[in-house]
């Protein structure tokens, strides 16, 4: 070594596998040259031992050298292990902490109230919904222009048909309520000209399951198809003439519920009894009750055949006895004076009234077949009712029974399907996008027929219709689920009546009605 030092292999140096299989070749070798060689003499036998010797050290050393790197392979590598242990050991925490942090979020989560704001209004609940309430609202807001309309001044009007708000909800899961106050006027059950707030709907309904159903309060009684329909989703601004002969809302007690996922719906419930087209004064006016029912099928409901799936046919009643002479028992005063009773037009006009101190009297029953079809843009309901009304005053008595019919159908101009509850626009009303809603047209044909035996002892020939005939057309327009614009006209004819006079209803009869409707409708 230069400088006469011996520089110490470091623990980096890696042992040379030729060199030390040629030190140990060496080693085997130089004792056969000795052993060979007669020349050799002490002097080269030192050296041979003392080069045997060297090769002996170098030996060791490359062995301490392996031992060496062995170790330092050896402290090398178990930190290291050590160390991905440690690391794998926090990633296994960290996850762990993670799920917990999720199920604590997703149970806080679930526990949090629930509020839903949308095109079916605003509700907000509980978590597990086992208490909801929600906020629902209808606001019509109507014309109604009369032609010939000299005889009848007033009744060209704009109007606030309807106007309700809407509470709705659910109690511990499976009692349901409604409570719907009213503040329109000019409403089927009142006179035309009432604007006094009322309660429409109250009522509580325990829901076993959808078949079995209980419900108790006021609310609509399951005689007429036309009349159960919702307000919002009738084809014209007003219901046709049969629904002057079916009870409106009333008191009481009624079990009901689908069968079969909606194949067979049943009502049937025992009713303070009211009038036709009467709603409940939210009081009896007798000691006896009256029995209401209804049945309705629909026995495609659940097949694969579409054209027929919405098929729907049923029939509604109702019985009743008058322990007492009464005139609430008779039809509404709607159209006329508050104290007559009678049946009205489709402009909400009265056409026939009990006169000479009529009074209801004994029995009151009601039959109603019915049925109904959707099929893609098609609409078709169609209703007969029969109701039957004993009724007296101071010198006769007699059984009155009234009849009327109605067929009405709609086609959506634009392909969206019309069903029971309206029309969903496909393409809800977006001018800046080109988009215009969805157009309906309606039609609609119905008669109503007055007992002969009603003349002369009940009502008066000479301002009294015996009979009235009403055609109507329309389009709605559906803007989007909750708006809707509606323009009809309605034509109804009479047969008797007609006298001189300006009172109601002589001066509706003089000549057939004919009205131009508006509507624009808000409903959530």
């Amino acid at each position: 070594m230069a400088g006469g030092e011996t520089k110490q292999p470091t623990k980096n140096m890696k042992p040379n596998p030729l060199l030390i299989a040629s030190l140990v070749g060496i080693l085997f070798v130089l004792p056969a040259f000795a052993a060979d060689s007669t020349a050799t003499n002490s002097t080269e036998a030192a050296e041979i031992e003392a080069l045997k010797k060297e090769i002996r050290e170098l030996a060791q050393k490359v062995q301490a050298l392996e031992h060496q790197r062995d170790l330092d392979q050896q402290t090398k590598t178990e930190p290291t292990q050590e160390q991905i242990q440690d690391l794998d050991q926090k990633v296994r925490i960290l996850a762990r902490q993670r799920e917990l942090d999720q199920e604590s979020t997703t149970a806080a989560a679930k526990a949090q109230p629930r509020i839903t704001v949308g095109a079916n209004g605003f509700s907000f609940g509980s978590a597990d919904s086992n208490f909801v309430v929600a906020l629902h609202g209808v606001l019509q807001v109507d014309s109604r222009t009369f032609q010939q309309n000299n005889n009848v001044p007033g009744n060209d009007s704009i109007l606030l048909r309807r106007a309700r708000p809407i509470l709705s909800g659910t109690v511990y899961r499976d009692f349901d309520f409604l409570f719907v106050p009213e503040f329109g006027g000019g409403t089927p059950g009142a006179s035309s000209s009432a604007t006094t707030p009322s309660i429409y709907d109250a009522y509580v309904n325990y829901r076993y399951s959808p078949a079995f159903q209980v419900q108790a309060g006021k609310f609509k009684a399951p005689v007429g198809l036309e009349q159960l329909q919702a307000d919002v989703n009738l084809s014209f601004n007003e219901r046709s003439l049969v629904t002057d002969l079916v009870p409106n809302r009333d008191l009481g007690f009624e079990l009901h519920g689908d069968i079969a996922g909606g194949v067979l719906s049943y009502a049937a419930g025992i009713f303070n009894g009211v009038g036709d087209a009467r709603n409940s004064s939210n009081i009896g006016f007798q000691d006896n009750r009256e029995f209401d029912g209804r049945l309705f099928i629909q026995p495609f409901k659940q097949t694969g055949f579409k054209p027929l799936q919405n098929l729907g046919l049923g029939v509604g009643g109702s019985w009743g006895d008058s322990s007492i002479t009464n005139t609430l028992g008779l039809p509404a005063s709607t159209g006329g004076s508050t104290t007559s009773s009678g049946f009205f037009t489709d402009g909400q006009q009265q056409f026939f009234a009990y006169t000479n101190g009529v009074v209801a009297s004994r029995t009151h029953w009601r039959l109603s077949p019915q049925g109904s079809y959707y099929y893609g843009p098609l609409s078709l309901i169609g209703e007969y009712v029969i109701s039957d009304q004993d009724v007296r005053n101071d010198s006769y008595s007699a059984d009155l029974r009234n009849t009327a019919w109605e067929i009405s159908g709609g086609w959506v101009l634009t392909g969206e399907d019309a069903t029971s509850t309206g029309v969903t626009p496909k393409h809800p009303f977006n001018p800046h996008n080109g988009q215009w809603g969805a157009l309906q047209v309606v039609g609609r044909y119905a008669e109503l027929d007055v007992d002969k035996d009603a003349f002369p002892f009940f009502s008066n020939p000479a301002v009294s219709a015996s009979s009235a005939k009403a055609w109507a057309v329309g389009l709605n327009w559906y803007l989007n689920r909750n708006i809707r614009v509606n323009a009809s006209y309605s034509r109804t004819t009479f047969t008797g009546g007609g006298g001189a006079g300006t009172s109601v209803p002589a001066a509706v009869t003089q000549h057939p009605e004919e009205v131009f409707f508006t509507r624009v409708q808000l409903a959530f």
